[in-house]
């Protein structure tokens, strides 16, 4: 949860941290009615300024709005903290 909203997330056996949606995340701090444009305008933004930010980011298969599983744009813990 994160104010009062819930955010998907998914435990990484592998990497032994927590990893969040960037795209909940975004919709929650931004009130964006299009959050995903949000995030790829900000992936573009950040690329161009150098920030390696993006480039650690990792795809989970999480659940959708429709109910489908689908491939996502997370953060560990650190790294949604660098986002926000």
């Amino acid at each position: 949860m994160f104010n009062d909203k819930p955010i998907r997330r998914i435990w990484s056996v592998d990497k032994e941290d927590w990893f969040f949606s960037v795209i909940g995340m975004i919709a929650i701090l931004t009130e964006s009615s299009r959050p995903r444009k949000y995030w790829n305008a900000l992936k573009t933004k950040l690329n161009v300024e150098g920030s390696q930010l993006s480039q650690f980011r990792g795809q989970f298969k999480m659940i959708a709005t429709d109910g489908n599983m689908r491939e996502t744009d997370c953060f560990s813990t650190e790294n949604i903290l660098r986002l926000i």
